[in-house]
């Protein structure tokens, strides 16, 4: 989501955090692995710099943050390791949808270097407004998909949410969905799943709604394809002249089995009566 829009983090950390940033539209995403200088290469989860590529004015070092594994003064070491490699001012930004988690992060990380604390900016549930209006979900989709993530045990939210993405056309639409699912916690997935399955103005995107909407759709062209076959064989008795007996007519027209339809249509060429269709000497068992 903010590797999509880089901007958003610094929304979040101007409007949502109250963070003083250089003013300049020129955001970036930058490459997330960086060399510490002589040490091993660094991994973070996004890294967004703003001003021109050739004098960078800040940088953020953004980290989604579900649960307390990481050891604080790893972030310290990131924020340093980029200082060195840019020369700029550098946020850690961290996005954790427990509160719990958040208070564990907002806490000054010592980073063990005398005189280096860093203070990382954190965005927890309370910093997160709860949006139940469908057309504020509309206006701000991407603090609707954080509402979810953080509110989504409250069952507006989702459905203010799943609504506004019936009336979002924007680029990144398709993808609102994903992201929201991603992020949340089981049981917030299960609701968005519950509202998505009964939903027929968007396209379905979570794991669950892909399999059961492709099972679905899989099985309904089936259907539709065995329905023609009928008709087919129908037509090519019928042409033939053949009397068609009401039991042979049912069995004919409610079998389900494509290939069990194709063979019968193949024997309706040459068969001498429609008895034949289901002789057994022809392979078929009545």
């Amino acid at each position: 989501m903010f590797s999509d829009r880089p901007q958003l983090a610094v929304e979040v950390l101007r409007d949502l955090l109250g963070v003083e940033l250089p003013a300049t539209p020129l955001v970036r995403v930058e490459k997330s692995t960086f060399n510490t200088r002589p040490s091993d290469d660094i991994n973070s989860d996004l890294i967004l710099v703003l001003g021109p590529p050739q004098t960078a004015a800040h940088a953020i070092i953004l980290e989604v943050q579900q649960d307390k594994t990481k050891d604080p003064r790893q972030l310290a070491r990131y924020a340093a390791a980029l200082w060195l490699m840019l020369r700029c001012d550098v946020t850690v930004l961290l996005v954790c949808p427990d509160r719990g988690v958040a208070d564990h992060y907002a806490q000054p990380i010592d980073s063990g270097l005398s005189g280096y604390r860093l203070q990382a900016q954190v965005l927890g549930p309370d910093d997160i407004p709860v949006i139940t209006d469908p057309q504020e979900a509309v206006a701000r989709p991407a603090l609707a998909i954080m509402a979810v993530m953080a509110h989504g045990r409250d069952r507006k939210v989702v459905e203010a949410f799943a609504m506004a993405l019936g009336e979002l056309r924007d680029e990144h639409a398709a993808k609102y969905y994903e992201y929201a699912y991603s992020m949340s916690a089981p049981d917030v997935r299960r609701l968005l799943e519950e509202i998505i399955m009964t939903s027929t103005t968007w396209p379905v995107y979570s794991p669950f709604a892909r399999e059961h909407y492709g099972r679905g759709q899989a099985e309904g062209e089936a259907k539709g394809k065995a329905e023609e076959a009928v008709r087919m064989l129908l037509l090519v008795l019928g042409a033939r002249g053949f009397d068609i007996p009401d039991d042979m007519r049912t069995r004919i027209s409610t079998c389900a089995d494509l290939a069990q339809l194709e063979s019968w249509a193949t024997r309706a060429v040459t068969a001498q009566s429609v008895e034949d269709l289901f002789d057994e000497t022809g392979g078929q068992h009545r």
